[in-house]
């Protein structure tokens, strides 16, 4: 079982992310609105889904680097503008633009966590070839 940390304000978003991934059979072990929160329940997690705009302002892609960095936290951003995500933590995945659908979050966590191989969803898009990003 997967532990994962939501990094999200918006309280419904979250609520949502949550449902979804505990019903695929995720521990979720936290939400967090802001940085502080997040690093306060970094050491409980393995991987993060980290929003950019966050109750203290654009910090997602900071906390995100943070927690791949001191925790190794692998990283998923959910976002509306993944224009805005620098930088790109060391452990980031990629992103599932904003509106998700759940079979895109169930792909991605189930992915990041091991379980499968296959990313079948144009909403994932997924950091790593030479032009920094491919879309599945």
């Amino acid at each position: 079982m997967s532990s994962i940390l939501i990094v999200e304000d918006e309280i419904f978003v979250a609520g949502d992310i949550e449902r979804v991934l505990e019903e695929a059979g995720h521990d979720v072990v936290g939400v967090a609105a802001d940085r502080k929160e997040a690093l306060a329940a970094a050491p409980r997690a393995k991987i993060a889904f980290v929003d950019v705009n966050l109750r203290d302002g654009r910090t997602g892609p900071q906390v995100a680097y943070d927690l791949s960095q001191e925790f190794g936290i692998r990283v998923v951003y959910v976002t509306a503008n993944p224009t805005q995500i620098d930088p790109i933590a060391p452990g980031a995945i990629g992103y599932i633009r904003k509106p998700f659908s759940e079979d895109a979050l169930v792909a991605v966590a189930n992915y990041t966590a091991g379980k499968t191989s296959d990313l079948d969803s144009p909403e994932i898009t997924l950091f790593g070839d030479e032009s920094g990003s491919t879309t599945l």
